[in-house]
C-alpha cells in the first residue's frame, strides 16, 4: 500500500523526470540535426557538457535513440552522413567514457540482428545498420573481432541478401581488416569460396557471387583498383579530424578504448551481463559455477545442530553462504578457530 501523499510525490517526480527527459531529447535532437563536419568540434563539446550535467544512463539512451532515428531509415543513407554521426559517437566514446560507444553499439547490433531475421524486408535498414557498425570499427570504437563474427554469420546463411551485405561490409572496412588480421581474412575468403562452390546451383544469377569472390581476391592481393567505387579518402579525412578532437592523445586510437566484444556477447548481454563495461549492473544467474555451492553445503550442514540452523533462519540468513558464515561464527571456540573455519 502506498499512502496518497507518497503516491502524489512519486507522480510529480515521474512528471518532472518525463519533462526533464523531454527537454534533454530536444537538446540532443537539435545538436544532431545541425551535425556536420565543420561544426563537429563544437557539437561534441556541447554533448560532453550535457554528459556532465545529466545522468549517463539518460544521455546514452537519448543519444542512441536520436542517432538511430536519424540514421536507420528505409532508404539508403548517404555514407558521409553516417560517418559524421559515428564520428561523434567515437569522439564521445574516447572523451566521456567507453559506455557511450558500448551502449550505442549494443543497440545497433541488436537491431541489425532483428532486421536480418526479417526475410521479407524491402527497405535499406540492414545496410544502414551495417554501415554504422563498419564505421564504429573504422573510428576505433570496436575491435575487428565483431566484424569477423558478422561476416561469418552472413556467410553461414549465404542468400542473395547476405552476399550483398558481405560486399557492402568488405567495401567499407576490407582493407582495414586486412591490416588488423590478415590471417582471419584469408580464412574467411577460403570459407566464402567453398560456400560459393557448393551453392552454385542455388542461384539463378551467378554474377553477384562472382563479383563477391572477385572483391575478396582483390582484398587478398591488396589491389584497391579492382574494387569499384572504393574511396578511402573520406574516412581518412575524418580520422584526422578525430585525432584533433580526442582529448587524451596517448589513447587517441589506443587499443584500450577498443571494445573487444563478440557478436554473441552483445546479443546475449541481457542474459549474461556486459563484461566489457566496468561496473556494469548485473542481473541474472551468477557466473560462478554450481560446483562451489555444493561443497559449501556439504561443509557445514552435517556438523551444525538444528538449533543453530533455526537461529540462522530467524536472523534471515537466506543464502547458503550466509548460513554457513553465521554457523561458523556461532559455533567457533575462539577467533582463531572462526578464522580457520571461514578460510575453509
Amino acid at each position: 500500500y502506498v499512502p496518497p501523499q507518497v503516491r502524489k510525490a512519486q507522480e510529480t517526480l515521474d512528471d518532472k523526470k518525463r519533462e526533464e527527459l523531454g527537454r534533454l531529447k530536444k537538446m540532443v535532437n537539435g545538436l544532431i540535426n545541425r551535425l556536420s563536419e565543420p561544426n563537429l568540434s563544437s557539437i561534441s563539446g556541447q554533448m560532453e557538457d550535457l554528459y556532465m550535467a545529466n545522468s549517463r544512463k539518460d544521455m546514452n539512451e537519448t543519444l542512441t535513440d536520436t542517432l538511430m532515428n536519424a540514421c536507420v531509415t528505409a532508404v539508403a543513407m548517404p555514407a558521409r552522413l553516417i560517418m559524421e554521426h559515428v564520428l561523434l559517437v567515437s569522439v564521445l566514446h574516447h572523451n566521456v567514457g567507453i559506455e557511450v560507444g558500448a551502449h550505442f553499439l549494443e543497440a545497433v547490433v541488436k537491431k541489425f540482428d532483428d532486421e536480418l531475421c526479417k526475410s521479407d524486408a524491402e527497405g535499406k535498414e540492414c545496410e544502414n545498420l551495417l554501415a554504422l557498425i563498419a564505421h564504429l570499427y573504422n573510428f576505433h570504437v570496436v575491435h575487428s573481432l565483431l566484424i569477423f563474427d558478422i561476416l561469418k554469420k552472413l556467410l553461414g546463411t549465404f542468400t542473395e541478401k547476405e552476399i550483398e551485405l558481405i560486399l557492402f561490409l568488405l567495401k567499407n572496412v576490407g582493407f582495414s581488416l586486412r591490416k588488423d588480421d590478415a590471417l582471419a581474412l584469408k580464412e574467411l575468403i577460403t570459407e566464402a569460396q567453398r560456400k560459393a562452390n557448393t551453392a552454385e546451383k542455388k542461384f539463378q544469377d551467378q554474377t553477384r557471387v562472382r563479383f563477391m569472390l572477385e572483391t575478396m581476391l582483390a582484398l587478398r592481393n591488396n589491389d584497391m583498383r579492382k574494387i569499384p567505387g572504393y574511396d578511402p579518402e573520406p574516412v581518412e579525412k575524418l580520422r584526422k579530424l578525430q585525432r584533433t578532437l580526442v582529448h587524451n592523445h596517448s589513447s587517441g586510437s589506443g587499443k584500450e578504448t577498443h571494445l573487444r566484444v563478440s557478436l554473441e556477447s552483445l546479443l546475449s548481454a541481457d542474459r549474461v551481463g556486459r563484461w566489457w563495461i566496468v561496473g556494469s549492473s548485473w542481473s541474472g544467474a551468477p557466473m560462478i559455477d554450481d560446483t562451489n555451492k555444493t561443497t559449501q553445503q556439504k561443509l557445514h550442514i552435517g556438523k551444525v545442530s538444528s538449533k543453530i540452523m533455526e537461529l540462522a533462519r530467524k536472523q534471515r540468513m537466506n543464502t547458503d553462504i550466509r548460513r554457513s558464515i553465521f554457523c561458523v561464527l556461532m559455533t567457533s571456540e575462539d577467533f582463531l578457530d572462526a578464522f580457520e573455519k571461514l578460510l575453509k
